[in-house]
């Protein structure tokens, strides 16, 4: 499973980053990591604090992520006499997940937000940790969906290793646009107006994707397909 379900987390990673409740609000986060301001179309800032306080809430959140990661392999492992029964709970959970970030399901009950709000922004390194940690601990609901069904996937993982893997995959995948788009953002805000009006459509697109992935899981060919793969590797001697 290691293989493409690596894969899978990182895109779910990258378009979690791309979802309607995290992106139109990324020059909040910007300007509250860096105490800049919004000013005639783009954010003021310093940028070397930008750089630091990004790569500090990224470790924060990835932290997080981790974490959860290695607990759903160790409640796998614990349930590994009924790994298939797991898995395809995962599989139909997943599929389902899939159904709602697609909005081909509306289940009032998975759209409920937890949110963790600090009054002042970050004045070092160490407070920008502090509120990546906070926002993994309270994502919003359509994070929420990609990210567990990434934990699902981990759960029915065979070893504690992938299931860290995964979600090390997976917060690499919102690191990469997090640090890019902050970085383009701090010259112009145009950019967050452009992708905006794709928001719904990436949507979509994630939501097919842990179809697909939910598919895979509950059918069991997953490992099937990354012994596949597997074959074909670039590095095999």
């Amino acid at each position: 499973m290691n293989d493409i379900g690596i894969f899978f987390a990182l895109v779910a990673g990258i378009l979690s980053f791309f979802s309607p409740c995290v992106f139109p609000l990324l020059p909040a986060y910007i300007t509250h990591l860096t105490g800049g301001k919004i000013e005639e179309g783009k954010i003021l800032l310093n940028r070397k604090r930008l750089y630091f306080r990004s790569f500090g809430f990224i470790v924060g959140f990835s932290l997080v992520f981790i974490a959860l990661g290695a607990s759903a392999s160790f409640i796998g492992k614990i349930l590994m006499d009924y790994r298939i029964i797991v898995m395809q709970i995962a599989g139909f959970l997943i599929i389902i997940f899939g159904l709602q970030m697609a909005g081909l399901f509306q289940f009032k009950f998975l759209m409920r937000e937890k949110k963790i709000e600090t009054k002042q922004g970050t004045k070092n390194v160490f407070s920008s940790v502090l509120l990546g940690m906070a926002f993994a601990s309270g994502w919003s609901p359509c994070v929420g969906l990609a990210l567990s069904s990434i934990l699902l996937l981990a759960s029915s993982s065979d070893t504690l290793n992938q299931g860290i893997h995964l979600l090390s995959s997976y917060s690499l995948g919102m690191a990469i646009p997090f640090l890019v788009i902050s970085i383009i953002v701090s010259y112009s805000l145009k950019t967050i107006k452009r992708i905006n009006k794709y928001l719904g459509k990436l949507s979509f697109v994630n939501g097919m994707i842990m179809i697909v992935l939910g598919f895979f899981v509950l059918s069991g060919q997953m490992q099937k397909i990354s012994a596949w793969l597997a074959s074909y590797s670039l590095f095999q001697l």
